[in-house]
């Protein structure tokens, strides 16, 4: 009966049978030695797909539809105050007075451009929400140079109405920029 080859190092000596001459070692029973190590665990997401988005990720996608409905609310304003402005430039007993012909040298022009702005904005905002499930990496570029630009926004032409904006944009260029933000965009899609 041979034991393998021959010129292997580790095989039996010989001219031997296997366990015959050298002691054999007995296994070594429970509680002897280190104890075994843990089965090495799965980092998230590197296996399989993410499947549910993080929660910073969706409280952005809830902070651009919150920015889409106060995008509406002043577009509707600024169109009725457009529309307000219109009317009160033909009225006779406002002519003379002073604090309405500051608000007046606005024109309807301007704020109908600023109308149409918010509205774009506000559509603009919708549409990164909507993408926010099927979206990649350009999505989430796209948001945060929409969170720095709104934010900017609301710092500078619109200091008062526009520092919940500020707030929100910044929220939300935090989140989508985070690390939870970079794996969701960036995740496997099967």
């Amino acid at each position: 009966m041979s034991f393998g080859d021959q010129n292997n190092p580790y095989g039996a000596p010989q001219g031997q049978q296997p366990g015959y001459g050298y002691p054999q070692q007995q296994p070594q029973g429970a509680g002897y030695g280190y104890p075994a190590a843990p089965p090495v665990q799965q980092q998230y997401g590197a296996g399989a797909p993410m499947t549910a988005m993080p929660g910073n990720v969706s409280a952005a996608r809830v902070m651009l539809w919150v920015i889409v409905g106060l995008q509406v609310i002043g577009a509707g304003l600024f169109a009725f105050y457009a529309v307000a402005v219109n009317h009160a430039k033909h009225d006779s007993a406002l002519q003379d007075d002073s604090s309405f012909q500051k608000v007046a040298d606005y024109g309807t022009g301007l704020l109908l451009t600023l109308t149409v702005f918010a509205l774009a904005w506000g559509v603009f905002a919708a549409v990164l929400a909507a993408k926010f499930n099927t979206g990649g990496n350009g999505v989430r570029i796209t948001t945060l140079v929409f969170g720095i630009i709104t934010a900017v926004l609301g710092l500078y032409p619109f200091v008062i109405v526009g520092l919940v904006h500020t707030v929100l944009a910044i929220l939300i260029a935090c989140f989508v920029g985070g690390a939870n933000g970079k794996a969701w965009f960036n995740r496997a899609r099967y």
